[in-house]
């Protein structure tokens, strides 16, 4: 359970007030010589102690006039106590809200104040010992709250360190499960959407055809269906197990590809590949078919072509589309290019002689 900052405070003021009342009431008591303790010396350490109540919210305030209250007690003749404990309380918490050089400065001056009442009343520039003694409890406090100022300070920027590091993970899995279910139900719906094309167009005058397309859908919505599950059984469990795309099941995209009515020729071998880059390739040729199926205009054709050099895999995806332009990145060339980037590679898109290609470069680790 966490406390509301007011508690606190309240504890503190009452800690310190009961403490400096029952030690100078032991004093005056158990001292040899002192006075005796009075209601009006009672009554002047426990206002001076409930002053910390509002020491969060007026530190320089409260820590000039408990210092007042206490040097005033002291030269009052009353029994004599650690009422100073009350200023120290004060100039600590100055110390730390507004800093070493606020409380300095305060605290010099009040000093500066005491000495200069010294002068007044006595006529003599000569200090006691405890002059000293206060010189050293200035410095001491201030360096203790400045010390505990920068604890704190250290401990606030690693804590928001640590809240942005987890906002950036949950970011960057938020992408990357945006650009999974992306892949699998895109690529999915644009080759049943072109099938289903097919089959109204065909289904009075070539039923067999139309048969054929419909039987595709099923196969093309079945696959979906298994990926997505795959997807979300992932989620749920919190676990990274579901099984890598790889393209050593690019036959699959292929297939799809030419059932959409699209002429795929294939130049090279992937051969064998990092899982991590395995997979990224396989999702960046799955959006390039199915970017060519939903708006590539009247592409017939289709090159895939795959390249190994040392440290290097390149795979190129061009269609002869007709009259293509440079495309506004949506979340599919947006997705290839953050999935090369996040390998340390790079995706190109856009217009060549004759259609459109997609280009990606990424690097294999320990080959040279």
């Amino acid at each position: 359970m966490r406390w509301p900052p007011w508690v606190g405070r309240v504890v503190r003021t009452v800690v310190v007030t009961v403490f400096v009342l029952g030690a100078t009431s032991g004093s005056s008591r158990w001292q040899p010589g002192a006075p005796p303790m009075t209601p009006l010396a009672a009554a002047w350490l426990v206002a001076t102690g409930l002053t910390l109540l509002a020491v969060h919210r007026f530190p320089l305030t409260i820590f000039l006039v408990t210092t007042a209250s206490a040097f005033g007690y002291y030269a009052s003749g009353l029994p004599g106590g650690p009422i100073i404990v009350v200023p120290t309380v004060a100039l600590f918490l100055l110390t730390r809200q507004r800093g070493p050089l606020t409380a300095g400065i305060t605290g010099a001056s009040a000093l500066g104040v005491l000495f200069l009442a010294h002068f007044l009343t006595s006529g003599s520039f000569a200090l006691a010992v405890g002059a000293g003694f206060l010189v050293v409890w200035l410095i001491a406090v201030i360096g203790i709250g400045t010390a505990v100022r920068y604890q704190l300070d250290a401990l606030a920027a690693r804590r928001a360190q640590a809240d942005e590091h987890r906002h950036r993970l949950a970011e960057q899995e938020r992408l990357r499960i945006a650009r999974e279910v992306h892949d699998v139900v895109a690529h999915s719906l644009a080759m049943i959407n072109v099938q289903a094309g097919v089959a109204a167009h065909v289904a009075d005058r070539r039923p067999e055809q139309a048969k054929e397309a419909l039987l595709n859908i099923k196969a093309a919505s079945a696959s979906a269906l298994n990926d997505l599950r795959a997807t979300l059984a992932v989620l749920r469990s919190g676990q990274d197990k579901a099984p890598a795309p790889s393209l050593a099941q690019a036959g699959e995209l292929l297939d799809h590809a030419r059932d959409a009515g699209l002429t795929v020729e294939v130049h090279g071998e992937p051969g064998t590949l990092p899982a991590p880059v395995d997979a990224a390739a396989y999702r960046i040729l799955q959006e390039s078919l199915t970017n060519v199926v939903r708006h590539a205009d009247q592409a017939n054709h289709v090159e895939v072509r795959f390249q190994r050099r040392p440290g290097t895999f390149t795979l190129r995806v061009r269609d002869d589309g007709r009259g293509t332009a440079q495309p506004t990145p949506g979340h599919g060339l947006r997705g290839m290019g953050e999935r090369a980037a996040a390998l340390g590679g790079r995706c190109t898109a856009g217009p060549v002689e004759g259609g459109f290609e997609v280009c990606i470069e990424l690097p294999i680790e320990g080959e040279a």
